[in-house]
């Protein structure tokens, strides 16, 4: 089996999992708070999208094993394994902002293959295909994204969702010694943001606490094209922690250094 057939797939995917969450966006949908000491909502679209993904590729691939947000792994031990976070800024989501996208990943053992990002209700699209990375607006053709050459960290534009994500003490003090050194900082986005960088719109998103489904599929996305995705200590973001993404390889390397030291 190859990419291409892949990728196809995780587009039929998306289009279902989209179809599936629009009608709960923007109406006065109930939310639960997963967290017994802080607050995590899940409403009833995170829950009934990742359903459906799930049940789509058992169907299809039932040899694959399954992570998702809301419903656990299934077959952890398949060479072949799907990544998925139904809603991924669900905060966004309950508050109507279209901030927000489903997030479907794959992964071949410990590598990240694939990766799509698809936000329903903008019609934006952004994906990993072979050695490439493109988006789709609405009905538009498909075009190639490239990250954009920011070598130094005084011109960088950083993101990231919110301030607390970074515990007290260390992560809030690294943060802080990185954001005196760029040029702009924007708070909000989830996985969108990671997209714009992808996309050539930005330049850093930094983040802490991560789970796998929060970023594996974004990892293919952004080093497809051209950026690099790793922990503030240079490793493998694969299993999520805290988070460095760059459009440059050069200005990773700075990041990484302010941000382990």
């Amino acid at each position: 089996m190859t990419v291409i057939d892949f990728t196809a797939f995780i587009g039929r995917l998306a289009t279902a999992s989209g179809e599936t969450i629009l009608p709960f966006f923007r109406t006065s949908l109930s939310v639960d708070n997963k967290s017994a000491s802080d607050f995590d909502p899940v409403t009833e679209a995170d829950k009934a999208a990742e359903r459906v993904i799930a049940e789509a590729v058992a169907a299809r691939w039932p040899e694959h094993g399954f992570v998702g947000e809301e419903h656990g792994t299934t077959r952890p031990e398949a060479r072949l394994r799907w990544v998925v976070d139904p809603i991924d800024g669900t905060r966004a989501f309950i508050m109507g902002w279209p901030m927000w996208g489903t997030l479907i990943g794959l992964l071949d053992g410990a590598t990240p293959v694939l990766g799509m990002m698809d936000q329903p209700f903008t019609r934006e699209r952004y994906w990993s295909a072979g050695e490439a990375s493109f988006m789709r607006v609405g009905d538009a053709a498909p075009r190639p994204i490239k990250t954009r050459a920011c070598p130094k960290l005084s011109d960088a534009i950083m993101s990231t969702t919110h301030p607390d994500l970074f515990a007290d003490g260390a992560e809030t003090g690294r943060f802080a010694r990185l954001k005196s050194q760029v040029c702009m900082t924007r708070y909000g986005g989830d996985c969108y943001g990671y997209c714009l960088l992808a996309a050539g719109f930005t330049d850093l998103v930094v983040e802490a606490g991560l789970k796998p489904y929060d970023i594996v599929a974004l990892i293919p996305i952004i080093e497809n094209a051209g950026g690099r995705v790793t922990t503030w200590e240079g490793k493998p973001a694969t299993h999520g922690g805290r988070i460095v993404a760059a459009g440059d390889p050069r200005l990773h390397e700075q990041a990484v250094k302010v941000l382990s030291g």
